[in-house]
C-alpha cells in the first residue's frame, strides 16, 4: 500500500499474484489447433498471421507433444490427426495450407475440436484446445449465451481453452473473452508477430500450462480504518460475495509464471471532506461509526479493534482437483509514500492513473 498518486490523501492497495514456476521440464502436451477459415479471416493481420503464429508454436513443441488441427467455416474439418510433436515439417506443412473462405460454424468447430483433444487425452499431461478466431460466428450456434453454454459443458472434460483473438474492425472481444473464461482458460489479443512470440514463444507456459484454476479473491475491509474504497477496472470479473466459498462457481485460471494485479483506491477512514464534515455520517442504529454503502452491512457490527486495512483472501483449485484451497493474509497499511513504494507498484500505479 502507498499513496495514490491522483488523490495522495487517498491511499492505493496492490493485490499481486505470480503462478509458480515449475523448475522441471514441461509435462507432455496434447493440442489441438482450432483455426476460423472462414471469409473473414481473409485478411492480412488475420489467418495468415495465424499461421505464423502457429508455426512459431509448432518449433517450440518438444517430442512428448502431440497436435492436431481442427478447421472450421461453412464445415468443419480435421486437416491433421494427431501428431507427434516429432513431425514438426508435417504440422508446419498442414498449417502453410490453411486458406480462407465460407461463413462462420464455430460452434461444429468446438465440438470436433473437444472429440480430437478427448481422443488423446493425456491423463498427466496438457491438454489444451487453441482456438484461433476474430470471433465472429455467424453458422450455426452464434449468440454469446449459446456459445457459454456450449463451452461449459465442454469444460467439465477437463481439456482447457486458450483463445487467440486475430485482426481488428470487426473482433469480437467480448465473445472470445466469454469462451476463455468458462472454457477454464485464457484469452490474448495478437495484433502482431512480436505479440504472438510473446504470447506463444517468451511466455508459453503462461498461456498454455495452467497451474490453478477457479481462482478468486475476496477482500474484507476494516470498517475502523476504511470508510470507502473501490476496485479499478475488472468490472466483468467481479463475483457476489457468497461465491467466494461455492467450489461449483466457475472463476479465472492462472498459468505458470502468470501474474495478475489488482488494485483498489481506499478512504481512510480519517478522511474528511474540505468544511471538515465526514464522507459518511455516523450510522444512527450501530455501535461503530459510519460503514459506507460499499462495505457489507454485516461489517457495521462492532468488534475488536484492529490496526489492520483489510484481509485479502484467496482460494484456489489444483487443475484436476474439485476442492479449493483458502489462503488468508492480513494487511497493515505501513503509511508509505509512494517514493518509497517497489517499482511494480509504481508501474501498476501509472498504467490505472493513465486508464
Amino acid at each position: 500500500m502507498a499513496e495514490a498518486p491522483w488523490k495522495p490523501e487517498h491511499r492505493l492497495a496492490r493485490i499481486a499474484i505470480k503462478g509458480r514456476v515449475n523448475q522441471q521440464e514441461r509435462a507432455p502436451a496434447n493440442f489441438v489447433f482450432l483455426v476460423d477459415v472462414s471469409g473473414s479471416m481473409d485478411e492480412p493481420d488475420k489467418l495468415p498471421l495465424v499461421k505464423q503464429s502457429l508455426r512459431m508454436l509448432t518449433e517450440r513443441l518438444s517430442t512428448k507433444d502431440r497436435v492436431a488441427i481442427v478447421t472450421y467455416a461453412g464445415s468443419t474439418a480435421v486437416i491433421l490427426p494427431s501428431t507427434a510433436g516429432t513431425e514438426k515439417s508435417r504440422i508446419i506443412e498442414a498449417i502453410d495450407g490453411l486458406g480462407a473462405g465460407g461463413s462462420t460454424n464455430g460452434a461444429g468447430g468446438i465440438r470436433l475440436a473437444y472429440e480430437q483433444a478427448q481422443q488423446h487425452f493425456q491423463k498427466e499431461g496438457v491438454n489444451r484446445v487453441i482456438l484461433c478466431t476474430d470471433g465472429d460466428f455467424n453458422v450455426g450456434i452464434s449468440s454469446p449465451g449459446e456459445l457459454q453454454k456450449l463451452i461449459e459443458e465442454k469444460a467439465k472434460s477437463r481439456v482447457f481453452l486458450s483463445v487467440l483473438g486475430f485482426g481488428a474492425g470487426n473482433l469480437k472481444d467480448r465473445t472470445m473473452e466469454t469462451l476463455a473464461d468458462k472454457g477454464n482458460g485464457n484469452y490474448a489479443y495478437i495484433d502482431s508477430l512480436s505479440e504472438a512470440r510473446k504470447v506463444l514463444v517468451e511466455q508459453m507456459n503462461a498461456t498454455l500450462v495452467t497451474i490453478a484454476k477457479d481462482v478468486k479473491i475476496q477482500v474484507e475491509f476494516n470498517p475502523a480504518q476504511v470508510q470507502a474504497y473501490r476496485l479499478l477496472g475488472y468490472e466483468n470479473r467481479v463475483l457476489a460475495k457468497q461465491d467466494f466459498n461455492n467450489d461449483r462457481k466457475d472463476a479465472g485460471e492462472i498459468g505458470e509464471g502468470h501474474t495478475v494485479t489488482a488494485l483498489y483506491e481506499i478512504v481512510p477512514a480519517n478522511v474528511k471532506l474540505p468544511d471538515g464534515r465526514p464522507l459518511v455520517d455516523d450510522l444512527k442504529y450501530a455501535d461503530t461509526p459510519a460503514a459506507p454503502a460499499a462495505v457489507p452491512a454485516q461489517a457495521a457490527k462492532a468488534g475488536p479493534a484492529s490496526n489492520e486495512t483489510m484481509t485479502v483472501k484467496l482460494r484456489y483449485k489444483q487443475p484436476l482437483a474439485d476442492t479449493s484451497v483458502l489462503m488468508e493474509v492480513p494487511v497493515v497499511d505501513k503509511e508509505k509514500k509512494m517514493a518509497d513504494a517497489p517499482g511494480d507498484f509504481k508501474f501498476a500505479a501509472s498504467v490505472a492513473g493513465f486508464g
